[in-house]
């Protein structure tokens, strides 16, 4: 047995005497860097994968891990808002060992996607080592200098850790650390009111626990406002309480429980958790790869890179969190496809945040692609703003989910901006119109595009039908102007 170990880590892992070239070398062993390292090796390129620690989906967190968690909370939460239906059960009891084992069957079931196993079938080399540049063109993993043809930085990203008195002392739980938890909290604090850290708060909250949730910002700052708020006065109808503008002064540990002290306006208050999760963002993996060996322009928000993901070094591309701005988790899969066809073929795609789309995972969802009613007005110019309820959809009244509407921006003439969406599935309704701001569409498109009854792709649809370009409208005001009845 040992010695089939042996073999086969051989066979994943060269000698480390041997200096080794490659076609591709992608860096990281994230969900990003197996999707960068399978779409090359399906292009037909040798590749090497180079990164310590698990690969893909082994380890515990991630967006998986909390999808997953979502869906329990929130079939806890149906059987609470059954009634209406017709459906009368008793509270819903919580099993959290369950749902931890729910967690983990679903980690199992993806696992396979991106495993060893399926990565060496495609003939990709992994090199499990702590990677740096030499220079320009050599990256050194442990005592290995790799030369590739092109490079793929796909390093992830790790939570931030505020700087916090006393925070060092304190036993706190980030994103990749909660879904460890055997038991439910009984007393969430969550630093950080980041999507993310809203999702989890509210999934919590409905499998048992009390959450508060404090920001020194404005909670969901980067969405727009009015969609925001929907999503905001849910979550305090649930229990959660959500303060934005709150300074920590300092945090305390008292055997099992953790005090957070407030100060600012707030100086004196005093919170008590059992469990303290941060939720304050995530920042660029990079800081071990000496990026200016290799001629790489980096800041602490990541690598600057052009529209086909190529750093200051062209030779040398970034791509899902290594990139400056690049935090959601939808960035991964698109820019893994980008670079490579780019770095292979110097062909395909550019790369675009405003067209990648992104979601909110609260119950309602708040989905966005494009740009917001802010930085159109901010740019100038005359445009239009569509909107379209829930509420007047035959798809959510049936399902009783009327909370919610769809706002779509739209230039003067129709060409689609932007749009957000606020409700049940938004995060399924805004691939529509992904497809829309991608493509430069009008929105004559969508409104023309039919959709099976009952939909709630049909929101969107309703929101722009009516829509007339100006010079349109000014010629059918006209020949109304100018009809005149038949005389008898």
């Amino acid at each position: 047995m040992a010695a089939r170990q042996s073999w086969a880590k051989e066979a994943l892992e060269p000698r480390m005497s041997s200096p080794l070239a490659t076609g591709l070398c992608v860096i990281g062993t994230g969900s990003d860097a197996v999707a960068a390292a399978v779409y090359g090796a399906m292009s037909g390129a040798a590749v090497t994968l180079v990164g310590p620690g698990p690969i893909g989906r082994e380890s515990k967190g991630g967006g998986l891990a909390s999808a997953a968690l979502i869906a329990s909370a929130r079939r806890a939460e149906a059987l609470r808002a059954a009634k209406p239906l017709g459906i009368n059960v008793p509270r819903p009891k919580i099993d959290f060992y369950q749902v931890h084992d729910h967690i983990d069957a679903v980690l199992a079931a993806a696992a396979p996607d991106e495993s060893r196993a399926r990565l060496a079938a495609l003939g990709v080399r992994i090199v499990e080592r702590a990677a740096r540049f030499k220079d320009g063109r050599t990256l050194a993993a442990g005592t290995v200098a790799i030369t590739a043809r092109r490079f793929i930085v796909a390093t992830g990203s790790v939570p931030v850790v505020p700087a916090i008195p006393g925070l060092k002392e304190a036993s706190y739980l980030t994103e990749d650390t909660i879904f460890e938890l055997l038991i439910c909290p009984k007393q969430l604090v969550v630093v950080g009111a980041t999507p993310e850290g809203l999702a989890l708060a509210q999934a919590y909250r409905r499998l048992g626990a009390e959450a508060t949730v404090l920001d020194a910002g404005q909670p969901l700052a980067d969405e727009d406002p009015e969609c925001a708020a929907v999503v905001l006065d849910q979550l305090a109808r649930e229990g959660v309480t959500v303060r934005g503008g709150v300074t920590i002064e300092r945090i305390k540990t008292a055997r099992t429980r953790t005090q957070i002290l407030l100060g600012g306006s707030d100086e004196g208050q005093k919170l008590e958790a059992s469990h303290l999760l941060l939720a304050c963002g995530r920042r660029p993996n990079i800081d071990d790869l000496d990026l200016a060996a290799a001629g790489i322009k980096a800041t602490p928000d990541g690598l600057a890179v052009d529209g086909h993901l190529r750093t200051s070094n062209k030779r040398i591309y970034a791509i899902g969190a290594a990139v400056a701005g690049a935090r959601s988790a939808s960035f991964a899969e698109a820019h893994a496809r980008i670079a490579v066809r780019h770095a292979l073929f110097r062909r395909g795609s550019s790369s675009d945040a405003n067209s990648i789309p992104r979601v909110t995972c609260t119950d309602p969802e708040l989905a966005h692609v494009g740009l917001t009613e802010t930085e159109v007005r901010q740019a100038g110019g005359r445009f239009h703003v569509f909107r379209w309820p829930y509420r007047e959809n035959d798809k959510a009244r049936a399902e009783r989910r009327t909370t919610g509407h769809i706002k779509v921006i739209a230039s003067e003439r129709g060409k689609i901006l932007g749009a957000t969406v606020v409700g049940d599935q938004a995060g399924e309704v805004i691939g529509a119109w992904a497809l829309a701001v991608n493509r430069g569409m009008h929105v004559d498109a969508l409104a023309d595009l039919a959709f099976p009854h009952p939909a709630y792709g049909e929101i969107g649809k309703r929101a722009v039908a009516n829509f007339l370009p100006p010079s349109l409208l000014r010629i059918g005001l006209r020949r109304l102007r100018a009809f005149r009845p038949l005389r008898r």
